[in-house]
């Protein structure tokens, strides 16, 4: 947990998010509110953001809290050598460099006059086209606000302005927040219903019982040592529920799994190949034997149907002939073996999924070898390879998620995708704060995806999150935060 502008999954940004803060929030009901920041308005052209910060927030070392801290952030988290994926999450603030990467994509890098500090609470940002998520992308996980002399190691330095002080860190092992000293600043919200008001609990306790792969999370909530896990994946479930004086809570989410091809290595350089699998891949299959049913259809595109920007394309179907074809225009008329690499980084849910591939792809020809690793070796090569599974999490809106994963030069294009023309699509549809209107520029750019086949997406995942019934005001968040500031403990 060293820097949080390169956090890479949720788990590091639970602990963290209790001591350091975000400048908007958002709950169970997707809308972005203010959090340290107090209001923002927007251009009539969405170029320009203007955020009002809150007055009266101490940094726990004493400082005051001010627009300082957040241009120290934003120009961090902007900077090419700090390669944090959020420039992905802000891209409309960024511009190509002149310089290219060793793949020669575009080094992109914060446009001149980008941030304008107004006053000591006040702070513009100024966009080189329009852009409709600032609020949501200020609440995701990488864009924690860190003290303006922060030293790039959180464990070692963790001051913030929240409730909580990490107080111990093992890796490996533990963490253990304790009650900062004094009055919480956001004990006098009122209006917010995720965070403000009283703060309950003394002291919240991490410990780590390895992946969700692993037995021991479950175990440790079903023996009590615990008051709530991280999440249980579908095949623990009935365990779970099996648990006394326990409840399983349950959210529909935007999280996904993506069978991503990476475009620039062979043999999913070739376009034909990829659309080759896609021909065979029969959807409703994944939700039916992964999810007992419990799991929304994918389309291959990265948006879900919860989303205000989602555009209904033509469903695809199974096509074993059209694969064949496309398979021989491809230059392999006798198939073709494939590898991909799967990390179970959410559970045996993945090697689940990836078994049901091998199996779609096998009567076109196609042989498929699943290559499972230990979750932490995947998290090291989830960008660089060929053939993928990784879990996306849940983001309020469409474009966000394409933002961050699809976008050329962006640090997270885990398939090295490059596409001028998604790229301009992509820019109407954030130019666009009405949804309607949204949606029906969506349809450009969802079919752009779903034609390229950079990805075999094959449903949008529900999440159980299990929690010890004296665990009172729970809400299981959909991108699995953790916001416990109104949660208490029933003795």
């Amino acid at each position: 947990m060293d820097e949080p502008a390169h956090f890479d999954w949720i788990q590091k940004s639970n602990v963290a998010r209790h001591v350091c803060e975000y400048l908007t929030i958002y709950g169970s009901d997707n809308v972005a509110r203010p959090y340290l920041a107090e209001s923002w308005s927007a251009s009539n052209d969405l170029k320009s953001w203007t955020f009002k910060l809150r007055r009266d927030i101490k940094w726990h070392n004493g400082d005051e809290f001010n627009a300082d801290d957040v241009i120290f952030n934003m120009t961090r988290w902007l900077d090419p050598a700090m390669g944090s994926s959020n420039v992905g999450r802000f891209p409309a603030m960024v511009a190509p460099s002149g310089r290219k990467t060793e793949d020669g994509a575009d080094i992109l890098e914060m446009i001149p006059g980008a941030i304008e500090k107004l006053d000591s609470h006040t702070v513009r940002f100024n966009c080189n086209k329009p852009f409709l998520t600032m609020p949501e992308s200020f609440a995701d996980y990488p864009t924690l606000i860190v003290h303006r002399d922060f030293k790039g190691d959180f464990h070692k330095n963790p001051n913030g302005t929240g409730p909580y002080q990490l107080t111990e860190f093992a890796i490996g092992q533990k963490a253990i927040l304790k009650r900062a000293p004094g009055q919480y600043w956001g004990e006098r919200i009122t209006d917010n219903p995720f965070f403000g008001g009283p703060i309950y609990l003394d002291e919240i306790h991490y410990y780590d019982h390895g992946a969700m792969s692993s037995p021991a999370p479950l175990a440790a909530f079903n023996s009590g040592q615990v008051d709530t896990t991280y999440s249980v994946d579908f095949v623990s479930l009935p365990q779970a529920e099996q648990v006394r004086n326990a409840t399983v809570h349950h959210a529909d989410t935007a999280q996904t799994f993506v069978l991503r091809m990476r475009t620039s290595e062979k043999p999913f350089d070739n376009k034909k190949l990829r659309q080759a699998v896609l021909a065979c891949v029969d959807v409703p299959a994944y939700s039916a034997q992964v999810y007992n049913g419990k799991a929304v259809h994918g389309e291959h595109h990265h948006v879900a149907p919860f989303h205000p920007e989602y555009f209904a394309l033509p469903k695809l179907k199974q096509d074993y002939a059209r694969a064949k074809k496309l398979l021989a225009e491809a230059g392999y008329p006798n198939g073709v073996e494939l590898t991909i690499t799967i990390g179970n980084t959410e559970g045996q849910v993945e090697t689940h999924t990836g078994e049901i591939l091998k199996q779609q792809l096998a009567p076109a020809g196609i042989t498929l070898n699943l290559n499972v690793q230990p979750a932490a070796k995947y998290w090291e090569t989830w960008k660089t390879a060929p053939f993928g599974l990784t879990a996306w999490t849940h983001r309020p809106l469409g474009v966000q998620c394409l933002s961050l994963a699809y976008r050329s030069g962006v640090d997270w294009n885990e398939a090295d995708y490059n596409n001028p023309e998604f790229d301009k699509a992509l820019d109407e549809a954030e130019s666009l704060a009405d949804a309607k209107k949204r949606s029906r520029a969506m349809k450009k750019v969802l079919q752009i995806l779903q034609d390229d086949a950079i990805m075999v997406q094959p449903m949008w995942r529900p999440i159980y999150v299990p929690a010890h019934n004296r665990v009172q005001n729970f809400q299981v968040h959909p991108t699995l935060f953790h916001q416990f500031h109104k949660v208490w403990l029933k003795s």
